[in-house]
């Protein structure tokens, strides 16, 4: 099946492998995170080359999929190390892939949803902080 083709391209991206997203995604293919919103293969691919310049070792594991021909809903985690904070402990961010897919299996939807304040902020050295104390006064 063409969607398990595409969850070990995503389970095994690599900076060279980047290079095979037209295998997966169409060339008009939107994109959005909670960071980036583009459209089409190369600023796609420049988001994903960029993650390797920016952490070490990112991994992306497939922990539960929702797939049928249309489309797929993939629930993830993603591995990497950062050298400038965690001293370099492996971090873990989790979140979901709202995938469409046109008519030959490609993708040409992908949103990704993920929690940037609990995955990301919380973990920041003064930004966390104050994210942490936020969250104790706002909690029940």
């Amino acid at each position: 099946m063409k969607h398990e083709a595409l969850i070990a391209f995503f389970q095994t991206l690599s900076p060279e492998s980047v290079a095979r997203f037209p295998a997966f995604y169409t060339e008009n293919a939107f994109f959005k995170d909670p960071f980036n919103e583009v459209r089409g293969l190369p600023a796609i691919q420049h988001i994903f080359s960029h993650m390797f310049k920016q952490v070490d070792e990112p991994r992306f594991v497939v922990t539960e999929r929702v797939v049928d021909e249309g489309g797929a809903m993939l629930v993830w985690e993603f591995c990497f190390r950062v050298r400038l904070w965690g001293r370099g402990e492996t971090q873990m961010m989790r979140g979901v892939s709202h995938l469409r897919f046109d008519p030959d299996g490609r993708v040409n939807y992908h949103r990704d949803y993920w929690d940037t304040a609990e995955e990301l902020y919380v973990k920041l050295p003064a930004i966390g902080l104050l994210m942490r104390g936020l969250r104790r006064v706002l909690a029940a």
